[in-house]
């Protein structure tokens, strides 16, 4: 059974704190002090309930312990100081890597904490349910997680068509159709299994693959989008476009030429830009990016609110959807901030003559949410998953079924 850690200064705070926590856990420990916190060890289920504001060390600097033990613990922050500040670090939680499981502003509500911390040791008795009846079967192996492929295993996989793209439908939040999809990328290797992005997609930046493989992505979308096509479907596709990309100055010609060749309208293909990539040569990035838009790509700004670019790059630049980034659409419900955020993405969007795209939706009431701000386009686990190409045409026929809007 899991601990609880209290670290607070203020002594009243802790006695209500192990009032409500003692007849949950099998044991309460209190730190007024979090210097000497810190100098404890902390086991992966135990749960931290952790002040902010506290003299000497601080409750930012327990964060970054805990991250640099790389600790698994639950942790759970306190605050009595401004809204803004929580919210910064919870966000800073989340980069750490640490297992954030709520925030509270004092005074803090009993009810609330008790189900909570209820809610997180069922969790962790879940977890590790589920760990042992892993660990205990039989079942096929699944991605080998210590993988480390080199350029030589990427070419390879490129020669021997191993990647394969999965498709994350995209709603149009008025008339509920299907705006389109956007393209990810996996790589199916025959002994590893299916690998994801992470594990690949900076190693093509690094080794000089990146041009190679968004060629050969790129391919497998234009034909596919023929392939639906002759089915009857007109499906406009999505595809991540990397910085390097961006500075190759023959793209335009190139992505004009296949689609010329497979009498695919351009207006079918749009490429997504992070914020991020538009940091480097940002004239000769203008320069590529307008001369796809004249051959008729559509542009998506990517992860928007995320990256560094200023609204003067935004405005040179001619995008025609901004794509909100999940992690303000994921708590849009319970953070004023990201709420906000939001809704002025949206309206700048839209003042922009943009078409704005909503990621990360997994519930109606964000779904919601977002239709009253005007919000265009939607995407995420609450529309659907990723799936084979293959099954895309189905899941659309059979949409009213599976997803209630």
């Amino acid at each position: 059974m899991s601990h609880l850690y209290i670290v607070d200064d203020d002594t009243l705070t802790c006695e209500l704190l192990s009032i409500i926590a003692e007849p949950l856990f099998k044991s309460v420990t209190v730190f007024n002090d979090a210097g000497d916190f810190i100098e404890h060890k902390v086991d992966d289920d135990d749960v931290v309930l952790l002040d902010l504001m506290m003299p000497g060390v601080d409750g930012i600097e327990v964060l970054r312990n805990l991250a640099e033990k790389n600790s698994t613990a639950r942790i759970i922050l306190i605050s009595g100081y401004d809204q803004s500040v929580l919210h910064s670090a919870e966000r800073l939680a989340f980069d750490y890597g640490l297992k954030l499981e709520g925030q509270f502003t004092k005074p803090i509500s009993i009810d609330e904490l008790t189900e909570l911390l209820a809610t997180v040791l069922s969790k962790i008795c879940s977890e590790n349910i589920k760990s042992i009846n892993t660990t205990t079967s039989s079942s096929k192996p699944t991605t080998t997680v210590n993988f480390q492929p080199n350029k030589e295993d990427l070419l390879t996989a490129i020669k021997n068509n191993e990647f394969v793209l999965h498709y994350q439908p995209q709603i149009n939040m008025k008339s509920s159709a299907l705006s389109g999809v956007e393209a990810l990328v996996r790589w199916q290797h025959p002994e590893h299994g299916l690998i994801f992005p992470d594990k690949f997609i900076q190693l093509s930046e690094d080794t000089g693959v990146i041009g190679v493989l968004t060629e050969e992505i790129t391919n497998i979308v234009i034909i596919q989008i023929e392939h639906w096509r002759r089915q009857g479907s007109d499906i406009k596709v999505s595809v991540n476009i990397s910085a390097q990309n961006i500075t190759t100055l023959n793209l335009p010609e190139q992505l004009n030429e296949l689609m010329n060749r497979h009498k695919i309208p351009p207006s079918m293909l749009v490429l997504e830009v992070t914020e991020s990539a538009l940091m480097g040569n940002l004239t000769l990035s203008l320069d590529i990016l307008t001369r796809l838009r004249l051959k008729g790509v559509h542009l998506s700004i990517d992860d928007f609110g995320t990256g560094f670019s200023s609204l003067s790059q935004l405005h040179k630049i001619p995008f025609t959807e901004l794509k909100i980034d999940q992690s303000f659409v994921a708590d849009m419900d319970k953070n004023n901030d990201s709420f906000a955020i939001v809704e002025t993405c949206i309206m700048l969007g839209h003042k922009l003559h943009m078409e704005v795209v909503a990621e990360g939706i997994e519930d109606k009431a964000i779904y919601d949410l977002l239709v009253g701000m005007g919000c265009d386009v939607a995407q995420g686990y609450y529309i659907a998953k990723p799936m084979p190409a293959n099954k895309l045409i189905d899941w659309n026929n059979n949409r009213q079924s599976n997803f209630n809007m």
